[in-house]
C-alpha cells in the first residue's frame, strides 16, 4: 500500500527507478561543541560516537569504508547504487582541502549516486559552501542540519550552541546553491509540550527544505541527558503519544517534503529509554495502522 506520506524511498524510486542503500561513513572529524570552540561536552543527548554509532572506522580510507559497508549489507541488498552518508560528528568541520579529498573520493565512485553530509549550520563557511556547490554539479549533495527545536530555552538546555538565525542563513545559502537540505527535529525534548513540538514542525514546513528527519528523543548511556533522566527531572514519550504527534506533524508539512525518518534506531547496548523504541518493527506497524485508522495525509493542514 502506498504510504500516506512522501517517504524518501518513494522519492528515490521516482527519481532513480530503484532503491538506494545508505552507507554510514566516518570522516574522522570532531565537533565545535566538543573540541572547546563552543563547548567540550557535546549536545546533551549525544553519545560518544557523535550520532555516528553505526558509522565505519575513521582509520580506513573512504573507499575502504564504502566497500566494507557494502559487504555487510550484501545479503539483504542486491542493488548497485548507494548513498554515501557522512554521519559521525560534524562533517564540514575540517580544512576545506581535506573535505574536498574525502568527499570527492566518495562522490566520484560509480556506485555512489548521492553524497549525504550531516553537519551543523554554524560550520558552513563560504569556502565550504563553494566546495559543496562544486560537488553538487557532479552528483546530488544532501546536507543534513540538526536543528532539533526552534525554542530557545530548549536549545540552551540541550547545548545546541547556535541561534535560530544561523540555521536560517545556512538553509538560505544552501538553497541558493541548489543544494538539498534535510532538517533534523527531535520530539520529546525535556520541557517541551505537544504544542511546542508542533510549532517547530510548522516552522520547518515553511523553510526551503527538501526533507525532514523526525526523531524520538533517546536517552543513551554515558550522556548528560541520562544523568538528568536518572534524577527524574523529565520523562520520555509513550509510544501512542509519539505516534499521535507524528501524525499531526505530517499533516502540517508540505506534501512535497520528503520524510527521511519517522522514528530512530538508538544503539540497543546504549539505550536507557524509551525501551519501546527498540522494537522498530512494532513501532512502524503501529504507526502505519494509526495513519490508516485516522486517515493521516501529509500536507492536509499545510497552509
Amino acid at each position: 500500500m502506498k504510504p500516506h506520506y512522501y517517504s524518501v524511498n518513494e522519492y528515490i524510486k521516482d527519481t532513480y527507478g530503484c532503491k538506494l542503500y545508505k552507507l554510514a561513513l566516518n570522516g574522522g572529524m570532531s565537533c565545535p561543541n566538543r573540541d572547546g570552540l563552543i563547548d567540550t561536552r557535546g549536545c546533551i543527548f549525544c553519545s560518544a560516537g557523535g550520532s555516528g554509532d553505526f558509522a565505519a572506522s575513521a582509520m580506513d580510507s573512504i573507499s575502504e569504508q564504502i566497500d566494507h559497508a557494502k559487504a555487510l549489507i550484501s545479503s539483504k541488498y542486491h542493488g548497485s547504487q548507494y548513498i554515501a552518508y557522512f554521519q559521525a560528528y560534524t562533517n564540514t568541520y575540517a580544512e576545506v582541502d581535506y573535505l574536498k579529498s574525502i568527499f570527492t573520493e566518495a562522490i566520484t565512485r560509480d556506485d555512489i549516486a548521492i553524497l549525504s553530509i550531516a553537519t551543523r549550520p554554524d560550520c558552513l563557511s563560504l569556502d565550504v559552501l563553494e566546495l559543496l556547490s562544486e560537488l553538487n554539479k557532479i552528483k546530488p549533495v544532501w546536507i543534513e542540519l540538526g536543528l532539533q527545536t526552534i525554542h530557545g530555552r530548549t536549545a540552551e538546555y540541550i547545548r545546541r550552541g547556535y541561534a535560530l538565525p544561523v540555521f536560517e542563513n545556512a538553509v538560505r545559502e544552501l538553497h541558493q546553491r541548489k543544494i538539498q537540505v534535510i532538517a533534523h527535529m527531535i520530539l520529546g525534548l525535556p520541557g517541551e509540550s505537544h504544542e511546542m513540538m508542533l510549532e517547530t514542525a510548522n516552522y520547518l514546513a515553511h523553510q526551503d527544505l527538501f526533507g525532514i528527519k523526525l526523531q524520538l528523543l533517546h536517552v543513551l548511556k554515558g550522556t548528560d541527558l541520562a544523568i538528568d533522566y536518572n534524577r527524574g527531572t523529565f520523562s520520555v514519550m509513550e509510544m501512542n503519544d509519539y505516534i499521535q504527534c507524528i501524525g499531526e506533524i505530517l499533516e502540517i508539512l508540505p506534501p512535497n517534503m520528503t520524510i527521511h525518518r519517522l522514528t530512530g534506531d538508538g544503539p540497543k547496548q546504549l539505550l536507557i529509554a524509551p525501551q519501546w523504541s527498540a522494537n522498530k518493527k512494532l513501532v512502524m506497524n503501529t504507526m502505519n495502522q494509526y495513519f490508516r485508522d485516522h486517515k493521516i495525509i501529509q500536507g492536509r493542514n499545510y497552509q
